[in-house]
């Protein structure tokens, strides 16, 4: 593999390169510039060094976007340690699982994860540290505690003379060398932990760098959780090799703290999930432009140059007004919402991947996406789809290239379950593939219908247009009995503010059946819907938990 740099080469010289720059902030909190983050690894090193710990030993991070966990991911992959992020949103019982399944030595975490936490449940751990200053929280190791209590006084030993850009001179790492083990949130219920070499990481970041346009000194947004890869290689990985300064939010990225953030920060580059987008031009955008309209405008097939500039301006504003792009990823696009931002002119593209290849195996630039795509495969990628006829009849996505993953850590089993004898990862989705080669997403393979009467439905698609109609948040088809039935989580706000009590939304919902079955076929009608009081389980790229729904009876 030919390459001009190395993973921890881009974070060596962007270190070096962006020295007096800004480069890690906790919104509204402190920042650290790039030489902070240099001392703080330094400091890193010495403590696991004296510690005993060595390259090659797993080190855990669990807690939310923060300037410390960044720097924590940073110390460890420099030093030749594998790094194990957890999504802090998981339970305790299964982060003591994966702890404990990575053989991890030390584990940083966040208060918010800490507090759930019970140190008994992980009898391998050396010690625990806390992600807010560092801290020991527990310590089973005499070297660790003595390190940790006289770190600045040993980083003053080994660098007496201040610490300086010539003391950057981090490890290189090798391709084949296992960097990262990344536990699937999945939407099967279990996790396994994915094993991402270094030539998966240098090629999905050099991906960016050959299709984004951050410069040294922009400003980035992390809003999706760094446990998962979609957000940790867009946000954080990316743009630190770029030199950019990058925010942490502190709060769930809600259109509000969205639209308050941004405003002042101003990112050049933003990647989110589809509901983030879909969510601000429901309840943001289209009201704005004609309240009577609302969500109908969707619909609408010629709309003014006045309306769509007066929507693109809105768009433009609430993600802060500066950016080049809006990258989405994690789950389907909506497909009238994206017909829609396309419409107006809204900055766009879709990307499409896996943990499982650290993520990005589909993308393209929003000014060539097809619609209703998620590009073309990435750079040092192939993909086809396992269909007789490719362009017409949908069919599972395989890739193979060097993004894939060495396989799943302890899990030979299911390693082969996934990547087959020829290299190609069987990804589960399945897709058509036009002559360009713009891969068109219909659904998951696990998720396909087979109807009675032998028709293949795809309820995604089917979803993705009654989440369009009046008082509909969120939905699940499903099969039940022979007949698909829609699972309906009201958007209870939209509702009360046109008068509607919560008696009157069965009647309301049932017009939304029958609006839905004039735009469907005859094989994939909808014969009833329930309605779900409770918003639906999500994974951190905020696709629903299915497999918890299927069994509920209408």
């Amino acid at each position: 593999m030919e390459q001009e740099t190395t993973f921890i080469g881009y974070i060596e010289q962007s270190i070096v390169k962006n020295w007096n720059r800004d480069a890690l902030t906790d919104y509204k909190g402190a920042t650290l510039q790039y030489k902070d983050v240099a001392r703080k690894i330094a400091k890193f090193h010495i403590v696991i060094e004296s510690a005993g710990i060595r390259p090659g030993d797993k080190i855990a991070v669990c807690g939310r976007n923060s300037a410390h966990w960044a720097v924590t991911f940073l110390a460890t992959v420099t030093y030749g340690a594998v790094i194990v992020p957890i999504l802090h949103e998981f339970k305790a019982d299964n982060i003591h699982n994966i702890v404990n399944h990575s053989e991890a030595k030390l584990l940083f975490v966040g208060d918010q994860a800490w507090e759930q936490l019970d140190e008994n449940a992980m009898p391998l751990l050396e010690g625990i540290a806390s992600l807010t200053d560092f801290s020991i929280l527990v310590s089973r190791n005499p070297r660790l505690t003595y390190a940790t209590e006289h770190r600045n006084e040993l980083y003053g030993d080994r660098y007496p003379r201040n610490f300086r850009p010539e003391h950057i001179s981090y490890r290189r790492d090798e391709p084949e060398e296992l960097a990262i083990i990344n536990y699937t949130s999945g939407t099967t219920g279990y996790s396994k932990g994915v094993m991402l070499p270094y030539r998966s990481l240098w090629s999905n970041v050099a991906y960016c760098f050959e299709m984004r346009r951050v410069k040294p000194g922009d400003n980035m947004v992390s809003m999706l959780p760094m446990g998962h890869v979609f957000g940790m290689v867009y946000d954080f990985l990316y743009g630190f090799s770029a030199g950019a300064h990058i925010y942490f939010l502190t709060r769930m990225p809600s259109p509000k703290v969205i639209a308050q953030s941004f405003a002042e920060i101003k990112p050049r580059l933003i990647s989110c999930v589809p509901l983030v987008v879909e969510k601000i031009i429901k309840k943001d955008i289209l009201p704005k432009i004609d309240n009577k309209i609302g969500k109908l405008l969707l619909k609408v097939p010629v709309v003014s140059d006045h309306i769509k500039a007066m929507a693109r301006q809105e768009a433009m504003e609430i993600f802060g007004g500066e950016f080049d792009e809006i990258i989405i990823g994690g789950a389907p696009f909506n497909a009238e919402v994206e017909a829609f931002v396309r419409k107006i002119g809204f900055p766009y593209t879709v990307a499409y991947g896996m943990t499982e290849c650290g993520p990005i195996i589909c993308s393209d630039h929003w000014d060539s996406l097809r619609q209703a795509s998620c590009g073309k495969a990435a750079h040092r990628m192939e993909v086809r789809i396992d269909s007789p006829d490719p362009q017409n009849s949908a069919g599972e996505i395989l890739c193979r290239g060097t993004n894939l993953m060495l396989g799943y850590y302890k899990n030979p089993e299911a390693t082969a379950q996934i990547i087959d004898v020829n290299g190609w990862l069987h990804t589960g989705d399945l897709a058509v593939m036009d002559a360009d080669g713009n891969v068109l997403i219909r659904g998951r393979s696990k998720n396909l219908i087979l109807t009675s009467s032998g028709q293949n439905v795809y309820p995604e698609e089917i979803e993705s247009r009654l989440n369009n109609l009046p008082y509909v948040s969120e939905s699940l088809v499903v099969l039940q009995q022979g007949k698909l039935v829609a699972l309906i989580y009201p958007d209870f706000d939209e509702a009360f503010a046109n008068g509607l009590q919560q008696s009157d939304l069965p009647h309301a919902l049932e017009e939304c059946r029958e609006e839905l079955n004039r735009q469907l076929p005859g094989f994939s009608q909808i014969s009833k819907v329930k309605i779900h009081f409770d918003e639906f389980e999500k994974t951190a790229k905020k696709s629903i938990k299915r497999f918890m729904y299927q069994d509920i009876q209408a």
